[in-house]
């Protein structure tokens, strides 16, 4: 949203970061360690991810395989055929029915659950409560320790400027390693660099590229969920989204700032990127209201996107708890195209 704005008052597409903080790991909601991210597994009770199968997807069933062999749960008994295995006969069955039956199993298999994680320069700001980037770290521990009670592998891409894949992997040692990357990825000082370095070139890695990357990584069936500002959302992210959605179950989580829904109080505020300097008046009754379209606009298209591609949407806000908006989201996710979490808490 920053950059909307900084587009708005005319001076061009740089980011409103202040990276000239002195000490910015002493600033709350700044930061976040592996000690806060670990800690958030107490807090993932009633977080299901088994819910979030879109409808009309094109993967049907629930979260266990369609093939049949020996696993966990009984599905159905069939005739015996030359080669079935001898230990699954069905004993009971082959009694009443007079000829050989055996036992079919459904068998469980772990689901691969993807995080993209958008890290751009907008990411690392907030007026109230935790940056962004604070806030998709956050979450994304959440979707991890979730997926790993569920029995999920948990795989990451983070863009900032570059592509940091992690590889779907199972178990806590899965979501400690996605940990120590994302409490690198979301330092504000490194974090920013990476960014600012890549910011104005044309190939750098975006929400687009980063689609497409996770279309070549994700294995058909995947829960992939998308962590973003989606402040570069475009055409071509709609067919990105489209092809993804075609063999995946995906999931929208937009981070928001209170400031991006409405402008602050009237007054007169200064605005950085750290290199140049601007002024928002907002004792303008014309320049309220242009914010305020500005705003609405956006958040209409990332939300008539999400809908045209029957992808749930989360609107999480900077000042919001992430584990009580998530906990309320993910009971029906597919209840309504977009939900707000401050009104699903």
């Amino acid at each position: 949203m920053l950059q909307g704005i900084w587009k708005m008052l005319g001076l061009g597409d740089k980011p409103l970061t202040d990276t000239k903080r002195k000490d910015p790991a002493t600033l709350s909601g700044v930061t976040v360690s592996i000690g806060e991210l670990i800690a958030l597994k107490a807090a993932v009770r009633g977080i299901s991810l088994t819910s979030a199968r879109v409808k009309n997807s094109s993967i049907t069933g629930a979260h266990a395989s369609r093939f049949r062999g020996r696993g966990m749960d009984y599905q159905e008994s069939r005739a015996y055929q030359p080669g079935d295995d001898v230990r699954s006969m069905d004993w009971r069955v082959t009694a009443r029915a007079g000829h050989p039956y055996v036992k079919m199993y459904e068998e469980e298999r772990e689901r691969p659950v993807m995080l993209l994680i958008d890290l751009n320069p907008g990411m690392f700001f907030a007026t109230r409560g935790a940056f962004k980037s604070v806030q998709a770290a956050r979450l994304a521990a959440l979707i991890a320790w979730a997926g790993v009670a569920n029995g999920d592998r948990i795989g990451a891409l983070v863009f900032n400027g570059r592509h940091q894949e992690l590889p779907p992997a199972g178990g806590a040692k899965g979501a400690l390693r996605l940990f120590r990357l994302l409490m690198t990825a979301t330092d504000p000082v490194k974090g920013m660099q990476s960014a600012l370095e890549h910011f104005d070139n044309a190939d750098k890695p975006g929400l687009d590229s980063a689609l497409k990357r996770c279309r070549r990584v994700a294995k058909p069936g995947s829960l992939i969920f998308i962590l973003s500002d989606f402040y570069n959302v475009s055409e071509e992210t709609s067919a990105q989204l489209l092809r993804l959605r075609q063999h995946n179950d995906v999931v929208a989580i937009q981070l928001i700032d209170p400031i991006e829904e409405s402008p602050p109080p009237a007054g007169v505020y200064g605005v950085s990127d750290g290199q140049q300097t601007a002024v928002i008046d907002t004792r303008s009754t014309k320049q309220r209201m242009r914010y305020e379209q500005w705003c609405s606009d956006h958040g209409s298209t990332v939300a008539e996107v999400m809908r045209k591609r029957a992808i749930p949407l989360l609107r999480l806000s900077t000042a919001e708890d992430a584990a009580m908006a998530l906990r309320r989201f993910m009971v029906n996710p597919n209840s309504s195209a977009t939900v707000s979490g401050r009104a699903a808490a």
